[in-house]
């Protein structure tokens, strides 16, 4: 049935906005501490711990995702949205002091964990405070959120920087994270598990056996071709298979029809975008020399396109009621799989004009396609989460939008690594990176061939502002 109302109606406006600020905070943060990282870990003294700058808060990430999940589950989403907030306010606090490398990376740990606990909350908000109808409508919203910091983020942070300190990055963050803990707040008041809660019993301590699995996974990675860098892979991959496996609903390897398909289709092509962008920013920088501000023009050409695309899949929702989801992700891809093989030749071609015009060109499509698909997939998941597991729901979406893109990534340098090693060009080791995208969107395709024609909500009776 559809919603009379919209997401920008009186009974949901100050969560629609909370909703954004929240996303925004956490986004522009990610973002932001990408330009000033150089420049505060020479302050600090700490260069040789530069990749940890990024690598402590994508592993907390994971952890804060997986463990507020099940706390959610079994006591609501109130209490943990209140912890995590003031959680990721005070490891802003502690980066801006830090005094040393290892205090700001104490500060990131915080951060990560906020984040991930942050995006689980707002998901599962999404999943009780929105009717089905609705849910489009408001996972486009987030979508956008993305925007402004993308386009703007790093060019703002870089300036602060500049002109008075990395320092004040941090403190501009959180006026944004009072201003959506004071109106996505109220909202949460009153929200409990249901009686009929499943709320999982699973051990606290898989996240952070995912996370160290990772952890090795990623640091063994950067070091091969060595030999110590294949055994550190292979550890780190037997580490990390066992917590994943527990905690993705089962059949997701398989795509199973349901909610695994869901899982495993989002994980995949989630991973070829940042992948493709991670390997074209790096072509257009090495190869064909373009300078930072330039390459970056491609990523904000695809997060705007994939915001456009994010509001269309949300009106179509709203005429056909959710009938045409499953159509949608398979024409997503579909157009993103043609975007992201127009990136393949790039580092091949050696003139720079041309090259930065295919970039755009390509990064368009690519975030066209994934603008249809990635807002859908989660309507799709939302709609079948059972009652009590919305929590559950929100951090495997959550582990889908953050792991796998970092082990995508990762292989794609291992590649370059490898092939480089052998004495093939780098052209070449950045093109074989991009193939491997490609690759993997047609089988995140291949797994959202396995989704149910129609998506049926399962709890549409959990919208109850009252």
């Amino acid at each position: 049935m559809m919603s009379k109302e919209g997401i920008w109606s009186a009974h949901y406006r100050a969560l629609t906005i909370g909703i954004i600020l929240v996303v925004t905070a956490t986004a522009f943060e990610g973002l932001a501490v990408t330009t000033i990282a150089p420049g505060l870990s020479r302050e600090l003294q700490g260069e040789d711990l530069y990749g940890w700058v990024f690598s402590a808060y994508l592993l907390a990430q994971l952890i804060g995702t997986v463990v507020t999940g099940q706390f959610v589950d079994r006591k609501g989403p109130a209490q943990p949205f209140i912890v995590t907030i003031v959680l990721f306010a005070l490891g802003i606090v502690v980066a801006a002091i830090a005094p040393d490398m290892y205090t700001l990376l104490l500060g990131r740990v915080m951060q990560g964990f906020g984040a991930g606990a942050l995006v689980n909350c707002v998901y599962t908000m999404i999943t009780l405070r929105y009717p089905d109808s609705l849910r489009p409508q408001i996972l486009a919203v987030f979508s956008s959120a993305y925007i402004l910091p993308g386009l703007f983020g790093p060019y703002v942070a870089g300036i602060i920087a500049e002109q008075l300190s990395w320092r004040y990055v941090f403190w501009l963050i959180l006026p944004f994270i009072f201003l959506s803990a004071l109106l996505t707040t109220p909202s949460f008041r009153g929200l409990q598990p249901p009686k009929t809660s499943a709320a999982n019993n699973r051990s606290l301590l898989l996240p952070f056996f995912l996370a160290i699995g990772t952890g090795a996974l990623l640091f063994g990675l950067g070091k091969i071709p060595s030999i110590y860098g294949f055994l550190l892979s292979i550890a780190g991959l037997l580490t990390l298979s066992v917590p994943l496996y527990k905690l993705m609903p089962k059949g997701t390897l398989l795509a199973r029809s349901g909610l695994p398909a869901v899982i495993a289709s989002r994980g995949l092509f989630v991973a070829a975008y940042y992948g493709t962008q991670t390997y074209l920013v790096l072509g257009l920088t090495t190869i064909l020399g373009l300078t930072a501000n330039k390459a970056g023009l491609a990523v904000a050409s695809a997060a705007i396109s994939w915001s456009l695309a994010a509001n269309v899949q949300a009106k179509l929702d709203k005429k056909d009621q959710g009938v045409g989801r499953k159509k949608r992700i398979i024409i997503g891809l579909v157009i993103m799989l043609i975007g992201v093989a127009c990136t393949v030749p790039l580092p091949l071609i050696h003139q720079d004009l041309f090259g930065i015009v295919v970039a755009i060109f390509s990064q368009i499509i690519m975030g066209f396609g994934i603008g249809l698909a990635h807002p859908t997939s989660g309507a799709i998941a939302f709609s079948l989460a059972k009652a009590g597991e919305e929590g559950k729901v929100s951090a495997e979406l959550s582990i889908a939008d953050t792991f796998t893109p970092a082990i995508v990534i990762g292989v794609g340098g291992a590649i370059i690594s490898v092939m480089t090693a052998f004495a093939f060009s780098l052209s070449v080791g950045i093109t074989v990176s991009l193939l491997l995208q490609t690759f993997i969107v047609i089988l995140g395709l291949a797994s959202a061939a396995r989704l149910a024609t129609r998506s049926v909500p399962v709890q549409e009776n959990r919208d109850t502002l009252g």
